[in-house]
């Protein structure tokens, strides 16, 4: 008999690990416009999916604890060069300086962040899968399925309507995106800790970010008001 209990936890395991890759994914599409970084994330959840589904327990193996330090160190680099980002975006909306192009992105290591951030989230979700295997194999694979579809669909909706947010916005947004799963997989490499903590991870940094991207430019933009009105 088919159990709805084993395909709900299949399903939310994997819609709560690929939401996380999803909105990794869709942060480093704010930053490079480029669409294949998505396919870089979708790739490291492929590399540790498809193996999952058929040699189970293995994949448990890999080193999971390195995967997961690089992957807060590129997220380290890149949440720390979007502030700045941010910050000429805000003086911009501001008006106090003219818009100009940001500084060239290597597009190569923002498809290594995006390819080991699918890992490690697929991995982890990998590890409850493996887990639901022995007490029904048809519900795993199927909630899998099911939840990453379901997450796909959620990504592409979330990407039409990300395009409409402020630049200046957006980027403090994912900046602060980056900076929190930055520093939850240096915790976790360490300590096991609850997905819950990336909430208010998420709250500090974006107030930090904000307040960064914002630090003394209200003055400023008020001068250079104040110049036009004479």
């Amino acid at each position: 008999m088919f159990s709805i209990a084993i395909f709900l936890a299949a399903m939310g395991i994997t819609l709560l690990e690929m939401s996380e890759a999803t909105a990794v994914g869709i942060a480093l599409f704010a930053e490079s416009k480029k669409a294949a970084v998505f396919l870089a994330v979708i790739l490291g959840v492929l590399v540790i999916f498809v193996p999952t589904a058929f040699i189970g327990k293995y994949i448990t193996l890999l080193p999971i604890f390195y995967v997961r330090l690089i992957s807060a160190v590129l997220l380290l680099y890149f949440g720390i060069r979007l502030i700045r980002s941010s910050r000429r975006s805000v003086k911009f909306s501001l008006g106090i300086k003219a818009p100009h192009k940001d500084e060239p992105e290597d597009h190569k290591d923002l498809m290594y962040t995006g390819f080991s951030v699918g890992a490690v989230e697929a991995f982890e979700a990998a590890i409850v899968l493996v887990a639901l295997y022995p007490n029904g194999y048809l519900e795993t694979i199927t909630g899998l399925i099911l939840g990453s579809v379901l997450v796909i669909i959620a990504g592409f909706i979330l990407h039409s309507q990300i395009r409409k947010v402020k630049q200046a916005n957006m980027k403090i947004a994912v900046s602060a995106l980056l900076l929190t799963f930055s520093a939850f997989w240096f915790t976790e490499a360490f300590v096991s800790i609850s997905d819950l903590y990336l909430i208010p991870l998420f709250m500090v940094f974006f107030a930090i970010v904000y307040v960064i991207a914002h630090w003394n430019l209200t003055m400023g933009s008020s001068k250079v008001q104040g110049t036009d009105s004479k």
